[in-house]
């Protein structure tokens, strides 16, 4: 298994340091968004956005992949 590149380390880990660190930011009952308490709708966005974000993870990945080579052989053989 290779490694992945560390911009997609960087970008994968956005979701984690917006919903777990941040807490002391936004830990807030007002104002209100949409009806919902601020924190709330902060961790519904951030659950709404992870997905956009990992694909972009994946983008770069693919990307910096798809100038190699296949590896041969299976189970880790070259």
């Amino acid at each position: 298994m290779k490694r992945p590149s560390l911009g997609a380390i960087a970008v994968g880990c956005l979701p984690l340091f917006a919903v777990c660190f941040s807490v002391p930011l936004w830990d807030r009952v007002y104002p209100m968004v949409m009806g919902l308490p601020f924190n709330f709708f902060w961790l519904i966005l951030w659950i709404l956005i992870t997905p956009l974000i990992m694909g972009i993870a994946y983008r770069l990945e693919s990307r910096r992949n798809s100038g190699r080579s296949p590896e041969r052989g299976k189970g880790g053989e070259r």
